[in-house]
């Protein structure tokens, strides 16, 4: 099937259209960014994870060295389910949001960009505030302008969901940043693209930016938009705007808000990296001028920890491309079956592969832990679970057609200080003390009788060796199980 691709609309504007001359030009940027923002000892050995940046979106030869230095705090092993890019509209007025439900992927000289076509279709339906107006995507550049950085950096690109904000309602903003708030968790990056002061001159602009930007670093709201009130009082002579993308930097604020407050989440800290504005480039004078400020956003990592663990979810592709992982290891060459690797591949996680004949085990094996890719991880195990689980013989080719295959993929470990952070029937629980663990998967409640702590109990004495009460004084982590089978998605 021929996929739509969004073509490059601004190569050869805001950057070169040439493969290798843009190439040369990103890792310029990325030169410069080292030496004017490198990155400190405490940011190397920080036990934060990245969560957003804030971007500007001009020409490379203004802005570029700005966004990089942004992008530069992206790891450049990072692996993320998806990229979200959200930036405001420059060409066509409407209400809302748009989001790109036409496009499989986005073009650029480097290379295409594969979108999550999917998913923009989940979030347009979820709620009336999105729609898909192609007008808004066209000829847009803020968001094209900043692949081109994120494919020189990641060693694997995600798939991006881009995201274009038509409307500075803050009624409608909320409605947005409700409907993005399950995904605003540290398997996905959000990339905000904005630019900041138009227009005034070279010193005025320093003025009013450091106004903005003081105040967005303090990551509050109602501070963000004080000081965009600040500076248009002040009358400053061709002062357009404080910040053009103040729609998609107000949605940020609002995803990473406590409930019914105006500070951040705990965990949550925005960061100012640094700030030119076009009188600073040698292509821009001093009369009139635009701002480029950059930042980023990181999350604790316990914190990123816990809410990745509820807010995990596998698509039906990705449930797919697993089973024909597993199909593959265990079945010879001349059955395999296709695989496309999805971005949820390069994810560490715990995984068990369960084989069944007839509804009767035939093979179970898993692996607890997140130190593998579970594209590795799942071959491995439907391996083992064929052929080196000790209850069973080794399976024979004549048992291949009678084979169903079930895929239980854990999701990441969140930390509990109190079982009645347990969601028993729901999680699995994880403890560990000293050199020992042990774990129960959740299904294991569905086949016993006992209470909680009796769960807890049989865990630590059976599973981890650590006697009844050992889970008293033990680490505590939980964790939910996906799982699903070839009986749904393919049958042989």
């Amino acid at each position: 099937m021929a996929q739509n691709i969004r073509p490059a609309a601004v190569a050869g504007k805001f950057y070169d259209a040439d493969a290798l001359r843009l190439r040369n030009d990103v890792r310029r940027c990325y030169d410069g960014a080292a030496i004017m923002a490198p990155l400190s000892k405490k940011e190397r050995e920080s036990d934060s994870a990245l969560q957003a940046v804030i971007v500007p979106h001009a020409g490379y030869v203004f802005s570029g060295v700005v966004a990089a230095s942004a992008f530069l705090r992206v790891p450049e092993d990072a692996h993320y389910d998806n990229i979200f890019l959200l930036g405001p509209s420059h060409y066509v007025a409407f209400e809302g949001a748009s989001v790109a439900t036409a496009f499989d992927a986005y073009r650029t000289p480097l290379g295409d960009v594969p979108a999550n076509r999917e998913l923009c279709k989940k979030i347009e339906a979820s709620s009336d505030v999105f729609t898909y107006n192609p007008a808004a995507h066209d000829r847009e550049h803020c968001l094209e302008v900043q692949l081109p950085f994120l494919q020189y950096r990641l060693k694997t690109m995600p798939k991006i969901v881009p995201i274009i904000i038509g409307t500075q309602d803050f009624a409608s903003l909320k409605r947005i940043a409700d409907a993005l708030k399950p995904y605003f968790t540290a398997n996905n990056l959000f990339v905000i693209s904005s630019d900041f002061s138009h227009y005034p001159s070279y010193k005025d602009a320093v003025n009013v930016d450091g106004n903005t930007g003081r105040a967005l670093e303090s990551g509050n709201i109602d501070d963000f938009i004080d000081a965009l009130e600040k500076n248009d009082s002040l009358h400053i002579r061709n002062l357009y705007t404080s910040a053009c993308g103040q729609c998609a930097i107000s949605v940020l604020l609002l995803m990473a808000q406590q409930d019914n407050s105006n500070t951040m989440k705990e965990g949550l800290k925005m960061h100012h990296v640094t700030y030119l504005n076009s009188g600073d480039s040698p292509y821009g004078g001093k009369d009139e001028v635009v701002g480029y400020h950059s930042f980023t956003l990181t999350r604790a990592k316990e914190n990123a920890k816990n809410t990745a663990s509820t807010d995990f979810s596998l698509s039906d592709d990705d449930k797919l491309q697993l089973l024909n992982v597993a199909w593959n290891a265990i079945t010879p060459d001349s059955m395999h079956k296709k695989v496309t690797p999805t971005a949820v591949f390069e994810r560490k996680l715990g995984v068990f592969v369960t084989l069944t004949k007839h509804g009767h085990l035939r093979g179970c094996i898993g692996h607890f832990g997140e130190d593998i890719p579970l594209g590795k991880i799942t071959s491995k195990m439907a391996r083992a679970a064929a052929f080196e689980d000790p209850r069973f013989p080794s399976l024979r080719t004549d048992e291949i057609d009678d084979i169903d295959i079930e895929i239980s993929v854990l999701t990441p470990l969140k930390r509990i200080h109190d079982i009645n952070e347990f969601r028993y029937g729901k999680e699995g629980i994880y403890m560990r003390k000293g050199f020992r663990s042990g774990t129960f998967l959740p299904q294991v409640a569905d086949e016993v009788n006992w209470t909680k702590e009796e769960f807890l109990g049989h865990c630590a004495q059976d599973k981890a060796g650590i006697g009844w009460d050992g889970w008293k004084t033990a680490e505590l982590y939980t964790y939910m199980a996906i799982i699903f089978g070839s009986h749904e998605l393919w049958k042989h």
